[in-house]
């Protein structure tokens, strides 16, 4: 047997089960999360849209659905709104908020490309208070 030293689980400002009874536990036996998610499969990029005759596999995610969609949009625009007047971009904001849940917690990021990985980064110049 070894402990368990870390949990990799979904979170992100939209998707934040881990607050519903597995934060805590984890926090109390001293073992760490990499939260992976953090840009809610995308839905925080600013970068995904919902089109017609898409073979896009987040489709079939609740979240990405119907009115679930249309309002999780609504969530991105307040916050790209916020990310505005703080000069950054929502994603920063987004990974930042994630870095800033405390120091168990490594927001992972992926990116396909270059300028994906320099906006990502981007989130490492913002500190953000509770």
């Amino acid at each position: 047997m070894h402990p368990v030293s870390d949990l990799q689980i979904e979170y992100s400002l939209i998707s934040r089960g881990i607050e519903d009874g597995i934060l805590e536990p984890c926090r109390s036996l001293g073992i760490g999360t990499a939260a992976y998610g953090v840009l809610s499969r995308g839905l925080i990029s600013e970068h995904w849209r919902p089109g017609p005759g898409s073979n896009d596999l987040r489709t079939v995610s609740p979240r990405f659905q119907g009115e679930n969609v249309a309002h999780n949009l609504s969530l991105v625009d307040a916050l790209r709104k916020v990310a505005d007047r703080k000069g950054a971009r929502s994603v920063q904001l987004a990974i930042a908020w994630v870095a800033a849940q405390g120091i168990d917690f490594v927001p992972l990021v992926g990116a396909r490309r270059r300028e994906q990985l320099a906006e990502a980064l981007g989130a490492l110049t913002f500190t953000l208070d509770a």
